[in-house]
Protein backbone atom coordinates (compact mmCIF):
# COMPACT_ATOMS: atom_id res chain seq x y z
CA UNK A 1 0.00 0.00 0.00
CA UNK A 2 1.33 3.44 -0.93
CA UNK A 3 1.88 5.69 2.08
CA UNK A 4 2.70 9.36 2.59
CA UNK A 5 6.19 8.26 3.55
CA UNK A 6 6.56 6.35 0.28
CA UNK A 7 5.63 9.44 -1.73
CA UNK A 8 7.90 11.73 0.28
CA UNK A 9 10.88 9.39 -0.20
CA UNK A 10 10.38 9.16 -3.97
CA UNK A 11 13.75 9.71 -5.64
CA UNK A 12 12.44 10.53 -9.09
CA UNK A 13 13.59 7.28 -10.68
CA UNK A 14 10.09 5.78 -10.68
CA UNK A 15 7.57 8.54 -11.57
CA UNK A 16 4.61 8.97 -9.23
CA UNK A 17 1.26 8.36 -10.92
CA UNK A 18 -1.78 10.23 -9.64
CA UNK A 19 -5.33 10.41 -10.96
CA UNK A 20 -8.56 11.86 -9.66
CA UNK A 21 -11.54 9.70 -8.78
CA UNK A 22 -14.92 10.74 -7.42
CA UNK A 23 -16.84 7.48 -6.94
CA UNK A 24 -16.27 3.91 -5.80
CA UNK A 25 -16.38 2.16 -9.23
CA UNK A 26 -13.85 4.55 -10.76
CA UNK A 27 -11.63 4.42 -7.68
CA UNK A 28 -11.59 0.63 -7.84
CA UNK A 29 -10.48 0.66 -11.48
CA UNK A 30 -7.82 3.31 -10.84
CA UNK A 31 -6.53 1.41 -7.82
CA UNK A 32 -6.38 -1.93 -9.63
CA UNK A 33 -4.46 -0.30 -12.48
CA UNK A 34 -1.64 0.45 -10.06
CA UNK A 35 -1.97 4.22 -9.71
CA UNK A 36 0.06 5.41 -6.72
CA UNK A 37 -2.17 8.26 -5.53
CA UNK A 38 -5.90 8.81 -5.92
CA UNK A 39 -6.89 12.46 -5.57
CA UNK A 40 -10.50 13.15 -4.69
CA UNK A 41 -10.38 16.53 -6.36
CA UNK A 42 -12.65 19.48 -5.86
CA UNK A 43 -12.77 19.17 -9.64
CA UNK A 44 -15.74 16.94 -8.82
CA UNK A 45 -17.63 20.23 -9.11
CA UNK A 46 -16.86 20.51 -12.83
CA UNK A 47 -16.61 16.80 -13.61
CA UNK A 48 -19.59 15.34 -11.77
CA UNK A 49 -21.79 17.95 -10.09
CA UNK A 50 -22.53 20.19 -13.07
CA UNK A 51 -20.87 23.36 -11.81
CA UNK A 52 -18.84 25.65 -14.06
CA UNK A 53 -16.08 26.02 -11.46
CA UNK A 54 -14.88 24.26 -8.32
CA UNK A 55 -16.02 27.09 -6.05
CA UNK A 56 -19.50 25.78 -5.10
CA UNK A 57 -18.15 22.45 -3.80
CA UNK A 58 -18.78 22.17 -0.05
CA UNK A 59 -17.04 20.22 2.68
CA UNK A 60 -20.05 17.88 2.84
CA UNK A 61 -19.88 17.34 -0.93
CA UNK A 62 -16.20 16.49 -0.80
CA UNK A 63 -16.55 14.28 2.27
CA UNK A 64 -19.20 12.14 0.58
CA UNK A 65 -16.95 11.52 -2.41
CA UNK A 66 -13.84 10.94 -0.28
CA UNK A 67 -15.68 8.26 1.67
CA UNK A 68 -16.84 6.51 -1.50
CA UNK A 69 -13.33 6.52 -2.97
CA UNK A 70 -11.67 5.41 0.27
CA UNK A 71 -14.00 2.43 0.63
CA UNK A 72 -13.07 1.21 -2.86
CA UNK A 73 -9.31 1.78 -2.62
CA UNK A 74 -6.91 -0.77 -1.17
CA UNK A 75 -3.42 0.08 -2.44
CA UNK A 76 -3.29 3.72 -3.54
CA UNK A 77 -2.83 6.69 -1.24
CA UNK A 78 -6.12 8.63 -1.02
CA UNK A 79 -5.74 12.42 -0.89
CA UNK A 80 -8.70 14.73 -0.21
CA UNK A 81 -8.66 18.06 -2.05
CA UNK A 82 -9.95 20.68 0.38
CA UNK A 83 -12.69 22.90 -1.13
CA UNK A 84 -12.78 26.67 -1.48
CA UNK A 85 -12.97 28.48 1.89
CA UNK A 86 -12.85 25.21 3.86
CA UNK A 87 -9.34 26.23 4.99
CA UNK A 88 -7.21 29.32 5.34
CA UNK A 89 -9.82 31.54 6.99
CA UNK A 90 -9.93 30.25 10.56
CA UNK A 91 -7.18 27.86 11.60
CA UNK A 92 -9.33 25.81 13.96
CA UNK A 93 -12.05 25.34 11.36
CA UNK A 94 -9.43 24.55 8.71
CA UNK A 95 -7.94 21.80 10.88
CA UNK A 96 -11.36 20.41 11.74
CA UNK A 97 -12.43 20.25 8.09
CA UNK A 98 -9.21 18.59 7.01
CA UNK A 99 -9.19 16.22 9.96
CA UNK A 100 -12.71 15.09 9.08
CA UNK A 101 -11.43 13.74 5.77
CA UNK A 102 -8.99 11.46 7.59
CA UNK A 103 -10.94 10.64 10.74
CA UNK A 104 -14.39 10.07 9.22
CA UNK A 105 -13.91 9.47 5.49
CA UNK A 106 -10.71 7.40 5.28
CA UNK A 107 -8.32 9.68 3.38
CA UNK A 108 -4.63 9.53 4.30
CA UNK A 109 -3.75 13.14 3.39
CA UNK A 110 -5.22 16.43 2.18
CA UNK A 111 -4.28 18.79 -0.62
CA UNK A 112 -4.35 22.57 -0.20
CA UNK A 113 -4.20 25.16 -2.95
CA UNK A 114 -1.36 27.01 -1.34
CA UNK A 115 -0.04 30.53 -0.95
CA UNK A 116 1.59 32.67 1.73
CA UNK A 117 -1.50 32.16 3.92
CA UNK A 118 -1.10 28.37 4.07
CA UNK A 119 2.50 28.07 5.23
CA UNK A 120 1.75 28.17 8.97
CA UNK A 121 -1.43 26.14 8.42
CA UNK A 122 0.59 23.43 6.71
CA UNK A 123 2.93 23.32 9.69
CA UNK A 124 0.04 23.11 12.14
CA UNK A 125 -1.73 20.35 10.22
CA UNK A 126 1.47 18.36 9.82
CA UNK A 127 2.22 18.59 13.54
CA UNK A 128 -1.30 17.35 14.30
CA UNK A 129 -0.89 14.33 12.00
CA UNK A 130 -2.67 15.61 8.90
CA UNK A 131 -0.26 15.15 5.96
CA UNK A 132 -0.42 18.02 3.48
CA UNK A 133 0.15 17.98 -0.27
CA UNK A 134 0.82 21.54 -1.42
CA UNK A 135 -0.37 22.97 -4.77
CA UNK A 136 1.20 25.92 -6.58
CA UNK A 137 1.00 27.49 -10.02
CA UNK A 138 -2.51 27.61 -11.41
CA UNK A 139 -4.85 27.23 -8.45
CA UNK A 140 -8.40 26.92 -9.83
CA UNK A 141 -10.01 28.28 -6.67
CA UNK A 142 -8.59 31.67 -7.72
CA UNK A 143 -10.50 31.61 -11.02
CA UNK A 144 -12.26 34.90 -10.28
CA UNK A 145 -8.99 36.59 -9.41
CA UNK A 146 -7.28 35.23 -12.54
CA UNK A 147 -10.25 35.87 -14.83
CA UNK A 148 -9.88 32.35 -16.19
CA UNK A 149 -7.20 29.67 -16.05
CA UNK A 150 -4.01 31.25 -17.40
CA UNK A 151 -0.53 29.77 -17.19
CA UNK A 152 1.33 30.91 -14.07
CA UNK A 153 4.97 31.72 -13.34
CA UNK A 154 5.65 33.15 -16.78
CA UNK A 155 7.82 36.11 -15.68
CA UNK A 156 10.89 36.10 -13.42
CA UNK A 157 9.16 37.62 -10.40
CA UNK A 158 6.20 35.24 -10.55
CA UNK A 159 8.49 32.27 -11.08
CA UNK A 160 10.61 33.23 -8.07
CA UNK A 161 7.50 33.59 -5.90
CA UNK A 162 6.46 30.05 -6.81
CA UNK A 163 9.95 28.72 -6.04
CA UNK A 164 10.04 30.52 -2.68
CA UNK A 165 6.55 29.32 -1.72
CA UNK A 166 7.50 25.78 -2.69
CA UNK A 167 10.48 25.93 -0.35
CA UNK A 168 8.39 27.47 2.42
CA UNK A 169 5.82 24.68 2.23
CA UNK A 170 8.50 22.02 2.16
CA UNK A 171 9.98 23.54 5.32
CA UNK A 172 6.50 23.67 6.86
CA UNK A 173 6.17 19.91 6.40
CA UNK A 174 4.36 19.33 3.09
CA UNK A 175 5.18 15.85 1.80
CA UNK A 176 4.78 16.68 -1.91
CA UNK A 177 3.89 19.51 -4.25
CA UNK A 178 1.53 19.73 -7.22
CA UNK A 179 2.68 22.19 -9.90
CA UNK A 180 -0.11 23.13 -12.28
CA UNK A 181 0.09 24.91 -15.64
CA UNK A 182 3.55 26.45 -15.23
CA UNK A 183 6.45 26.59 -17.70
CA UNK A 184 8.32 23.30 -17.87
CA UNK A 185 11.67 24.95 -17.15
CA UNK A 186 10.25 26.50 -13.97
CA UNK A 187 8.86 23.11 -12.93
CA UNK A 188 12.27 21.55 -13.55
CA UNK A 189 13.97 24.22 -11.42
CA UNK A 190 11.51 23.76 -8.54
CA UNK A 191 11.89 19.98 -8.76
CA UNK A 192 15.67 20.30 -8.54
CA UNK A 193 15.39 22.73 -5.63
CA UNK A 194 13.08 20.66 -3.44
CA UNK A 195 13.75 17.45 -1.56
CA UNK A 196 10.06 16.52 -1.58
CA UNK A 197 8.64 15.25 -4.89
CA UNK A 198 6.79 17.43 -7.38
CA UNK A 199 3.74 16.18 -9.28
CA UNK A 200 3.00 18.04 -12.47
CA UNK A 201 -0.15 18.81 -14.40
CA UNK A 202 0.63 20.90 -17.43
CA UNK A 203 4.13 21.43 -16.02
CA UNK A 204 6.28 19.36 -18.39
CA UNK A 205 8.15 16.07 -18.08
CA UNK A 206 10.71 16.93 -15.40
CA UNK A 207 8.47 16.66 -12.34
CA UNK A 208 8.74 13.58 -10.13
CA UNK A 209 5.22 12.50 -11.09
CA UNK A 210 2.13 13.40 -13.09
CA UNK A 211 -1.55 13.92 -12.31
CA UNK A 212 -4.60 14.33 -14.55
CA UNK A 213 -8.35 14.39 -14.13
CA UNK A 214 -9.57 10.87 -14.78
CA UNK A 215 -12.39 12.08 -17.06
CA UNK A 216 -9.76 13.52 -19.41
CA UNK A 217 -7.67 10.33 -19.35
CA UNK A 218 -10.55 8.00 -20.18
CA UNK A 219 -12.16 10.36 -22.69
CA UNK A 220 -15.36 11.06 -20.77
CA UNK A 221 -15.25 14.85 -20.70
CA UNK A 222 -16.53 16.92 -23.62
CA UNK A 223 -13.47 19.19 -23.43
CA UNK A 224 -9.95 18.67 -22.13
CA UNK A 225 -7.15 21.18 -21.49
CA UNK A 226 -4.25 21.28 -23.93
CA UNK A 227 -1.88 19.65 -21.46
CA UNK A 228 -4.09 16.58 -20.99
CA UNK A 229 -4.18 13.47 -23.17
CA UNK A 230 -7.11 11.18 -23.88
CA UNK A 231 -6.12 7.54 -23.54
CA UNK A 232 -9.61 6.20 -24.29
CA UNK A 233 -13.06 7.10 -25.63
CA UNK A 234 -15.42 6.25 -22.80
CA UNK A 235 -17.81 9.02 -23.85
CA UNK A 236 -18.13 7.52 -27.33
CA UNK A 237 -18.71 4.05 -25.89
CA UNK A 238 -21.38 5.36 -23.52
CA UNK A 239 -23.16 7.28 -26.27
CA UNK A 240 -23.17 4.19 -28.49
CA UNK A 241 -24.47 1.92 -25.73
CA UNK A 242 -27.27 4.29 -24.72
CA UNK A 243 -28.33 4.80 -28.34
CA UNK A 244 -28.48 1.02 -28.83
CA UNK A 245 -30.56 0.65 -25.66
CA UNK A 246 -33.07 3.27 -26.80
CA UNK A 247 -33.36 1.63 -30.22
CA UNK A 248 -33.80 -1.84 -28.71
CA UNK A 249 -36.59 -0.73 -26.36
CA UNK A 250 -38.39 1.23 -29.06
CA UNK A 251 -38.23 -1.70 -31.49
CA UNK A 252 -39.38 -4.25 -28.92
CA UNK A 253 -36.10 -6.16 -29.15
CA UNK A 254 -35.46 -5.58 -25.45
CA UNK A 255 -36.35 -7.14 -23.12
CA UNK A 256 -36.27 -10.53 -24.79
CA UNK A 257 -37.28 -13.88 -23.38
CA UNK A 258 -33.84 -14.32 -21.84
CA UNK A 259 -34.34 -11.14 -19.82
CA UNK A 260 -37.69 -12.19 -18.30
CA UNK A 261 -39.04 -14.83 -15.92
CA UNK A 262 -42.44 -16.49 -15.75
CA UNK A 263 -43.67 -18.06 -12.49
CA UNK A 264 -45.73 -21.19 -13.14
CA UNK A 265 -47.52 -21.03 -9.79
CA UNK A 266 -49.22 -17.84 -10.89
CA UNK A 267 -51.01 -19.43 -13.90
CA UNK A 268 -54.10 -20.38 -11.88
CA UNK A 269 -54.47 -16.83 -10.60
CA UNK A 270 -54.67 -15.14 -13.96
Amino acid sequence: MTTVRDVRKNDGEQPITMLTAYDAPTAGIVDEAGVDVVLVGDSVGNASLGYETTLPVTVDDLARHVGAVSRATEEALVVADMPFLSYGVDEGESVENAGRMLKEEGAQAVKLETGPHTVSLTETMTQLGIPVMAHLGLTPQHVNQYGGYPRQGTDPDAAERIRELALAHEEAGAFSLVLEHVPSNLAAEVTDTLEIPTIGIGAGPDCDGQVLVVDDVIGLSEWSPSFAKRFGDVRGEMESAVEEYVAAVESGEFPGAEHSHEEGDLEDIY
